[in-house]
């Protein structure tokens, strides 16, 4: 077993690369045990090729399994061997936004029991026995009611993985020594505004003002700042392997690209549980995610 060890939970397909691929790609690099679990397969996404536009939850409601490849095709870019479906493929479905009638499907993540779905993230935990967690924050970065369920399940089966009268079954209790919440922080989302201004955009993100940003967050909540830009070209694949959500040329990748691979190779977080430790960046901020870990 690998003698540092990563467990990320992210809701859909392409969430891991475009708020983690490049902190993903670094320690599977290094040699660290880097494990994915991903709760549904975004069965209700847009989909932005046309060609494949029949596989809608609408149409022929196979776009699940097609971002299932697409997800096997980052993990293979980042170099990540370890990823998994919570419960296994299909067990839970994208839940689309509040207000769809997806949201209401009976076999919606959001909807699912917090201790079932739970339960099967506590066997992962205790087969993979992790150092550190990586999910969203209580808001789901944006709301997305699955991304906030994916925050709840993780927060959860990290309690319960500690407890050993829980499910002994399921592997001798494990206690995660450091849990963090993936962050934007809200200086940086500032100057890519500003840049993209300079550049003579006037849409898109380019005319909003950051603070109305809902995955946004104040810097002073940002406690770690992993310098990735060695990877950043692996996790940009990645987010090209999911072809039918994400456009590396589109609004949000223009935001980025106008920070520089500089800003958009770092990928910052916020510890919310566990003690922060050095080396600090010149924000006094942890550099390495395993910083401190014994």
């Amino acid at each position: 077993m690998p003698e540092r060890r990563l467990l990320l939970v992210h809701a859909h397909p392409d969430d891991e690369s475009i708020g983690t691929g490049a902190v993903m790609a670094k320690y599977a690099h290094e040699g660290a045990g880097v494990t994915l679990v991903t709760c549904t397969l975004g069965e209700e996404g847009e989909i932005l090729v046309p060609g494949l536009a029949h596989l809608a939850a609408d149409q022929q409601d196979a776009l699940g399994e097609h971002r299932h490849t697409e997800l096997a095709d980052a993990m293979a870019v980042l170099g990540v061997t370890d990823w998994r479906l919570l419960g296994g493929p299909g067990r839970f479905r994208d839940s689309g936004m509040v207000g769809t009638p997806s949201n209401e499907r009976p076999q919606a993540f959001a909807r699912a029991d917090l201790l079932e779905a739970a339960t099967e993230l506590v066997a992962v935990i205790r087969e993979v026995r992790p150092q550190v967690l990586v999910t969203y924050d209580d808001f789901g970065g944006y709301g997305h009611p699955d991304h906030i369920q994916a925050h709840r399940v993780a927060m959860y089966a990290a309690t319960l993985a500690e407890a050993a009268s829980f499910r002994p079954d399921l592997g001798a209790a494990w206690t995660i020594d450091k849990i963090y919440w993936s962050a934007f922080p809200r200086e940086v989302v500032r100057r890519g505004i500003e840049a993209l201004r300079a550049a003579g955009e006037t849409t898109g993100f380019a005319a909003m003002d950051p603070h109305d940003i809902p995955f946004v967050i104040d810097d002073e909540l940002v406690t770690t700042a992993v310098p990735a830009q060695a990877y950043l070209d692996r996790k940009m694949d990645a987010l090209r392997a999911h072809a039918t959500q994400v456009a590396v040329d589109g609004d949000f990748f223009a935001l980025s690209n106008n920070l520089g691979s500089e800003a958009l190779g770092i990928e910052y977080f916020r510890l919310v549980k566990g003690t922060p430790g050095g080396p600090l960046d010149e924000n006094g901020r942890e550099t390495d995610l395993f910083a401190g870990v014994v």
